[in-house]
Order: structure tokens, then sequence, then C-alpha cells
């Protein structure tokens, strides 16, 4: 098992499966909420399932409707586990902490798009700012 340490997070601790990319988020311009996948063409997750996946992601983007877009996916039931990002601006944590959805970012270790890889099973420890990478694909 491999621990990495991050800056004290978001929500309950979760355990899944880790959807790793390269690229930036934003629930309103990447998401089809309906289907719950990966809709923007030119996002290298297109066309993947983020339904209780654990997200990581370079960075959050957006505004005011991303973060109400958390609490709206969560509230039916079509939401990611969890969130992980290098760097996650205020407004998406608001949105988490609103939705009661786990995130996390800033970690100490590097970039963590890098660290972990899709498929690797994840517990995420938000109160202690601590992600365990359990079995690695």
């Amino acid at each position: 098992m491999t621990e990495l340490k991050c800056h004290v997070g978001i929500g309950p601790l979760v355990e899944g499966t880790a959807l790793v990319a390269d690229d930036n988020f934003s629930a309103r311009y990447d998401l089809d909420r309906i289907k719950g996948i990966f809709s923007r063409p030119q996002h290298k997750l297109v066309g993947q399932s983020y339904v209780d996946k654990i997200l990581v992601l370079n960075t959050s983007k957006g505004g005011v409707a991303s973060a109400w877009m958390l609490n709206e996916m969560k509230t039916r039931g079509i939401a990611p586990k969890a969130i992980l990002f290098n760097a996650a601006n205020t407004i998406l944590a608001q949105g988490a902490a609103l939705a009661d959805l786990t995130m996390c970012d800033r970690f100490a270790d590097g970039d963590i798009t890098k660290l972990i890889n899709t498929g690797d099973t994840l517990r995420v420890d938000p109160a202690q700012g601590l992600v365990t990478i359990i079995t690695r694909f």
C-alpha cells in the first residue's frame, strides 16, 4: 500500500476505483449528467462513466453552476464517489461540501495524475488528508 498526503479535504471516507486523466474538470461543461459520462469531445475521459468512480484530475474549473451541479448529481445518485485534484477552486470545494461529496487536493508527493493509475483501488480519508492506494492496476 502507498500513502499519499494531501491537504485536509471535504466529505466522508470512501473507497473505490480510480479514473485518472491529466485534464481539468467542469461539472457543467465536461459531463453528461443524465448518462453519467464525460461528454466533452476534447476531454481525455470522453465516453467514460464517472459514476461511483474516484476521479483523479489536474484542476477544477468553472463557477457556481459547477458547484451546484455536484449536489444535483449526488441527489440523483449519479455522482463520483470522490474527486482528487492537484488544485481545486474554492467554488467547487463549496459545492462538494454542499453535496457531502469527498474531495481532496494539494498533494505533497507531486502530480496526483501521475501518482495514481486508472483502475487503482483507493481509500480516501479527507479528515486525515490521506489517500491510500490499496491495490495497483
